[in-house]
């Protein structure tokens, strides 16, 4: 309904096919996508484009995959947006790790074993190691979702072990949740490198 009520959409890299092909011909469509490593725009560069198109009387999507609300950068946003006057809804999305549970047909939650999830960032700026409580996260009533996570896999299995968890635990390895190109990996924490 949002993206047929507006005049201009700009979507990420991780926005699959089948949802831009939803996007009607006369709608303007504005590539802003970042994937790791690779980064079309800065982030200032979206927020001023956001701004712009709204100030100058567009409806203006901000389409995005996932939950734009875990890792998305939304506040930062609909921050922007307010400080020039332009209110902003959300709504929200399906975020990798539900989707990638459910297409593995696994929980995320387990009564009497995993009784809390922690998402996880673990993106760090290049060259900086990972600043994170490892104590808190090696808990094995939790499961963890960790997010743009490949570069620093060795370093979450080392970390985790050495604060307690199992070199045994099962791991989910998934990259391209929820497209055509979706992998899956079945694994061990103490094989995740």
């Amino acid at each position: 309904k949002l993206m047929r009520a507006a005049t201009v959409i700009f979507y990420d890299a991780l926005v699959g096919e089948g949802v831009l092909d939803l996007i009607p011909a006369h709608v303007r469509r504005v590539a802003v996508g970042k994937r790791s490593g690779r980064h079309s725009k800065a982030q200032d560069d979206i927020n001023d484009l956001l701004v712009a198109a709204a100030l100058n009387g567009e409806r203006v999507v901000r389409l995005k995959g996932g939950d734009p609300s875990i890792f998305g950068r939304s506040a930062e946003e609909v921050d922007a947006l307010a400080d020039h006057g332009v209110s902003a809804r959300i709504c929200p999305g399906i975020t990798a790790a539900s989707a990638a549970a459910a297409s593995a047909t696994l929980s995320l939650s387990l009564r009497g074993m995993a009784r809390r999830v922690q998402f996880v960032t673990a993106h760090a700026m290049a060259g900086a190691p990972l600043d994170l409580d490892w104590a808190a996260l090696a808990d094995a009533q939790s499961t963890l979702a960790f997010y743009m996570g490949r570069a620093a896999a060795s370093e979450i299995s080392r970390m985790l072990v050495a604060h307690g968890l199992s070199p045994r635990t099962p791991v989910l390895i998934a990259s391209d949740v929820s497209l055509p190109t979706e992998r899956l990996v079945h694994t061990r924490l103490d094989l995740l490198p």
